[in-house]
């Protein structure tokens, strides 16, 4: 019996760390020229460090420990359907179909596996105050990715590759509005996302300041 707990928790385990090596699509679609770029694993770890810090800093009054399970578990649909971004001919139905199936099998060996996916859905639903903080975390953790990215001169929105993505509709629609990097797209496409003062503020931090100098002050 113990033999077995430990393969189904091992099963688990390796299948929800190959994120460690899968690269997040985004900065792929934009073609970003880097010699190491963000894995998801990494994209989790930063959003939980920066849920952390937003919980430290603000009186925001949610359950953190709550919100960390759910960043950490939230990317496990990626090992089966991968890192789906807004180009992807996807609808926001099928990703969220194809999503569960895909963390009921990933789950599937735990014993708690019913508490995770409760936690999972919880957060995409969006409709309690950790969800919300969660989900904001997350974009909010890419807003930052992007603007280093674009300090780091590795990802440039002129970049000739990206001539198709510069003829999507709702990117020239960002453009119209004044974004003029790809970390002000990000910014600006996750804005109403924003709902809590504080995610905004720190979005108009990210777009008018340099934020590489900030470690070494």
């Amino acid at each position: 019996m113990e033999n077995q707990k430990i393969e189904n928790l091992l099963k688990f385990y390796l299948l929800a760390t190959t994120l460690k090596n899968k690269i997040r699509s985004g900065w792929q679609v934009w073609h970003i020229e880097r010699e190491r770029v963000e894995s998801v694993a990494e994209h989790i770890y930063g959003v939980c460090i920066l849920a952390i810090a937003i919980d430290s800093e603000f009186d925001l009054k949610i359950d953190l420990q709550k919100v960390i399970m759910m960043l950490v578990l939230h990317e496990l649909e990626e090992i089966k359907i991968g890192d789906l971004t807004p180009f992807d001919k996807v609808t926001q139905q099928e990703r969220r179909l194809a999503g569960k199936q895909a963390v009921q099998e990933v789950l599937q060996t735990l014993t708690k596996n019913v508490q995770y996916i409760e936690l999972i859905e919880e957060f995409e639903e969006m409709q309690t105050k950790e969800s919300l903080f969660a989900k904001m975390c997350d974009k909010l953790e890419a807003n930052i990715q992007s603007k280093i990215y674009c300090e780091e001169n590795c990802i440039d929105i002129q970049n000739s590759n990206n001539t198709q993505l510069l003829e999507d509709e709702r990117i020239i629609e960002l453009m119209k509005k004044g974004a003029k990097t790809i970390a002000d797209l990000f910014v600006e496409n996750d804005r109403p996302i924003y709902t809590e003062k504080v995610f905004e503020n720190i979005a108009d931090f990210i777009e008018k300041n340099n934020l590489l100098p900030i470690k070494d002050k």
